[in-house]
């Protein structure tokens, strides 16, 4: 199945940001995530909406939260986490192997297998 993209209310959401619902899409009361659907439904600017990351879904998707259970939002870079950090050097690569050439039998121009034995004639080959 692919999902291909369609222009809501969503698309204005910053990713993993907590907006007030009633902000982000008006309507009727709904219930918190995190609470269930034992909890009541409660007023929309009571609730946050979160849009998160999905791995299948390049738009996201969204919940909504009460204050207890709404995320926080990840703190801003610091000036020391932007500074870049330096490359970590790398060991040498091997050298190759050699490898033997393959030997071929005379009869069928077959390879060889280590035994030294053709496989379809069983002439032996060194």
């Amino acid at each position: 199945m692919k999902i291909t993209r369609s222009s809501d209310w969503r698309d204005s959401l910053p990713f993993d940001v907590p907006v007030i619902a009633a902000d982000a899409v008006p309507g009727d009361p709904t219930r918190c995530a995190t609470c269930g659907v034992g909890s009541e439904p409660r007023d929309r600017s009571s609730l946050w909406a979160v849009k998160h990351r999905h791995p299948n879904n390049p738009a996201g998707f969204v919940r909504f939260y009460c204050s207890a259970h709404a995320p926080k939002p990840a703190p801003a870079p610091t000036q020391a986490s932007r500074t870049r950090t330096p490359e970590r050097r790398r060991a040498p690569a091997r050298p190759a192997r050699e490898e033997k050439p393959a030997a071929l039998c005379p009869n069928c121009f077959v390879e060889v297998p280590a035994t030294g034995v053709c496989g379809m004639c069983g002439q032996p080959v060194s």
